[in-house]
């Protein structure tokens, strides 16, 4: 089971997940970065990320992608755990803007212009 949901406030657009993302997740992933095409700042906050298979990790890289091609800044919010086992595997923690938690995510976005 999992859970996606858009938040915003005064710093940032939150996709925050929760539970197993895997293929049946990605219909609502897919909308949730959908829904952020305006924003200028995303936080994509894994945390509570219990399994991700490669459709989701596709779909969170592309998300993230995307919204830097648009204009837009982003960080991978990946603590230890699950989620962010799959990113160090794939070297995708060295490559996308990771931070640890989402109070550092939303800090380091702030610092940016």
């Amino acid at each position: 089971m999992h859970r996606i949901r858009v938040d915003r406030d005064s710093r940032a657009t939150i996709v925050s997940a929760q539970g197993e993302l895997d293929a049946y997740a990605a219909p609502d992933l897919i909308a949730a970065f959908d829904d952020t095409v305006s924003d200028r700042r995303l936080v994509a906050d894994l945390a509570a990320v219990s399994f991700m298979d490669s459709t989701a990790l596709g779909l969170v890289v592309r998300g993230v992608r995307e919204h830097g091609e648009r204009g837009g800044i982003a960080r991978v919010v990946l603590p230890g755990g699950t989620a962010r086992r799959i990113f160090e595997i794939t070297t995708l923690d060295r490559v996308l803007p990771v931070s640890p938690s989402r109070a550092e995510a939303l800090a380091e976005l702030a610092r940016e212009p």
